[in-house]
């Protein structure tokens, strides 16, 4: 086999991984939000199933709720070690599944760009610390798994940097659903609230093109 069919086998097996990883993640979400005793139920099983789709790329849905949720049934222990587990394996499917995506062309231009450029210069000054903070604080963590991977960062630091940080925020949250026992219905809310604070550009993108559509036709 030549260099030329190597690369390209290789370049096929990880389009069929990340394909692959992409479809886990939405077959998860998709059983989660299409079973109501799913959702309803104590499991620390779905606990863990939960975490993964909540933590992969952007955040497909809030970690926060289910976390007070479940805090009001376990130990605030048992509830962040059992998350911190599926975070830490859906933030080694982020690693995968941008590293793949880092070769490609559009990625490779937007790290030769100026800012972008900047922003890896920074990270990797204290790469361990940014993951640290942003993985702790509430502050959005979704550009430090782009950072990680564009500046080459080691997965098993990454990883450990987001068990040490996750873990701490996930008991905190754990324990507040353990103290005040937040009723359901708050906690639905807080759902829906959060859902729409992490998704609104996509709905007032929806929302401006359903009335331009009404707007056509009147």
């Amino acid at each position: 086999m030549t260099s030329e069919q190597q690369n390209i086998s290789a370049s096929g097996i990880r389009k069929l991984v990340f394909i692959g990883e992409i479809t886990i993640i939405f077959a998860l979400l998709a059983v989660w939000l299409g079973s109501p005793s799913i959702r309803e139920g104590k499991s620390l099983l779905v606990l863990f199933f939960y975490a993964i789709p909540s933590e992969f790329l952007i955040g497909l849905i809030p970690h926060e709720p289910i976390l007070l949720y479940y805090g009001r049934f376990y130990s605030p222990l048992t509830v962040a070690l059992v998350s911190v587990v599926g975070t830490v394996i859906a933030e080694w499917l982020n690693y995968s599944a941008f590293e793949y995506v880092n070769e490609t062309t559009l990625f490779e231009t937007m790290r030769t760009t100026k800012t972008v450029h900047k922003l890896i210069e920074w990270f990797l000054k204290a790469p361990f610390l940014a993951i640290l903070f942003a993985g702790f604080t509430p502050v959005p963590f979704f550009p430090i798994r782009f950072l990680v991977v564009m500046g080459r960062y080691s997965v098993l630091k990454y990883l450990l940097g987001v068990f040490i940080s996750r873990a701490p925020r996930f008991y905190i949250l754990a324990q507040v659903g353990y103290y005040f026992r937040i009723p359901g219905a708050i906690i639905l809310a807080l759902f829906v609230v959060l859902i729409f604070v992490m998704h609104y550009s996509l709905f007032r993108r929806l929302f401006k093109k359903e009335r331009v559509s009404n707007d056509t036709h009147s």
